[in-house]
């Protein structure tokens, strides 16, 4: 493997900080009708004609749910803390409401319990987009009842495995949810409506803050939080058009999920801006939002260059790009991170997802990532530069474990550290796979040496 660029000291991390792989139930299980499971609404995205872009589905994806077991091997050889998963909401309960799929629940409970048995803490995700279709029957995320439902269905997996989770995430990215799902259309369920968008995004709110009460009410052990994909949003040019439209677009992505659930209260100005589009919010509703959490968890892939003309090439900064035509931009991670702790009153914090698809080759049983594995080092880096200024950081979460069905671009965009052949369904260790499990087993050295020894390190 070519070097990678230089680490900041091992020590950098504090002790119990939490290093792990990240995936979700749609994009790598598989099993789409078997033993229970119902259809999700991105099972019926990937009937419509030109939704994905090489007419996949999620049917077969990793075949995860025959799999798991020697899956959780893999992860177990890379020797990470923790596994961030998703259950599936259809699986274990097939119309969203009413009657539970006793098989579904038993996958997830021999999925944890497998984790425990091999030292690795689960951190599970109730809501990773796969909404059961029979619930967008019933008007889905728009309607006001799918909060409720929400509350039952997260009552019921935490009291099933609860007591073996480390944390609970109620829903994962609902900017995706509402924004490219239900404003943009691009995702399930493929609607376009700027005020749907905007009342799904209340009622995933809702649904979160009363989750958390249901979920404390009952008992639950587990940490809870929600996990947000956030950027910093930056003005393509000092004009002054550009600079508004780049506050405008911080507000809708950023401010909007962050204000309602440590303030109670969303932005003014985005409020403005909507107009008629606003969500309808009860009494009550703003309270509930900002219900405390023990953790927030955050995404992050790249930063946002704003123009109000549209007019900025994404190469003008010189950057490298991924495969998905995003630039590389780790110090955003940083900056990112610190305006957080500045803006706002945080629990702990933790990246949820951080890596990047490039166009991967598998020779002669090798996949050497290299930009993959830079991508990784550099992002590490930027985390451990937030923590030394001061960001309670918790943890760091690598996306994702295997290649998967990456959503609307089906299975073109490869994020894994892990390659998956597709038609034998063969894993095979990439070199930033590689390279992670000497850089944790190098986090484990020091933790075993006192915190004031000095023990620098560059990746392999």
């Amino acid at each position: 493997m070519n070097p990678s660029p230089p680490f900041p000291p091992a020590h950098a991390f504090p002790r119990d900080f939490v290093w792990g792989v990240a995936t979700s139930a749609f994009q790598i299980e598989g099993g789409a009708a078997e033993d229970g499971k119902g259809p999700s609404i991105w099972d019926a995205f990937c009937r419509v004609p030109g939704a994905i872009a090489d007419a996949s589905s999620g049917d077969v994806a990793c075949d995860h749910y025959h799999r798991w077991a020697a899956d959780l091997d893999l992860v177990k050889s890379l020797g990470v803390d923790a596994y961030r998963f998703s259950v599936s909401w259809p699986r274990v309960q097939p119309d969203g409401r009413g009657e539970w799929n006793a098989k579904g629940l038993d996958f997830y409970d021999r999925l944890v319990d497998g984790l425990v048995s091999r030292g690795i803490q689960p951190y599970l995700t109730l809501n990773h987009w796969d909404l059961p279709e029979a619930l967008q029957a019933r008007g889905g995320w728009a309607a006001r009842d799918t909060v409720h439902r929400f509350v039952d269905y997260a009552r019921h997996v935490a009291r099933r495995l609860g007591d073996r989770v480390a944390t609970i995430t109620t829903h994962n990215e609902p900017w995706v949810i509402a924004t490219l799902g239900h404003e943009h259309g691009n995702f399930a369920p493929g609607i376009k409506s700027r005020a749907t968008a905007m009342q799904v995004s209340h009622h995933l709110m809702l649904s979160h803050g009363l989750a958390l009460q249901a979920l404390r009410a009952q008992g639950c052990k587990s940490r809870l939080g929600i996990v947000l994909n956030l950027s910093p949003i930056r003005a393509a040019t000092d004009d002054a058009d550009d600079i508004a439209q780049a506050r405008l677009e911080d507000g809708r992505s950023v401010r909007w999920y962050m204000d309602p659930l440590f303030n109670g209260a969303y932005p003014p100005d985005v409020l403005e801006h909507l107009g008629r589009d606003a969500p309808r919010v009860e009494a009550g509703d703003l309270e509930t939002l900002r219900t405390p959490m023990d953790f927030l968890g955050l995404n992050y892939y790249t930063r946002s260059v704003v123009s109000a003309s549209g007019a900025w090439d994404i190469k003008a900064s010189g950057k490298p790009l991924t495969d998905m035509g995003w630039e590389v931009y780790p110090e955003g991670l940083t900056e990112l991170l610190l305006r957080l702790h500045r803006d706002w009153r945080l629990p702990p914090l933790y990246v949820k997802e951080n890596g990047a698809a490039f166009q991967d080759s598998l020779v002669d049983g090798r996949v050497h990532d290299i930009e993959r594995t830079d991508y990784i080092a550099r992002h590490i880096a930027a985390v451990a530069e937030a923590l030394r200024q001061g960001v309670p950081m918790a943890g760091y979460m690598v996306w994702s474990l295997l290649d998967n069905f990456e959503w609307a671009s089906g299975y073109e965009k490869r994020f894994g550290i892990v390659h998956v052949d597709y038609a034998t369904q063969r894993r095979t260790l990439k070199d930033s796979a590689l390279w992670y499990r000497d850089f944790l087993q190098a986090q484990k050295a020091a933790r075993r040496v006192p915190a004031s020894s000095s023990n620098e390190f560059a990746g392999s």
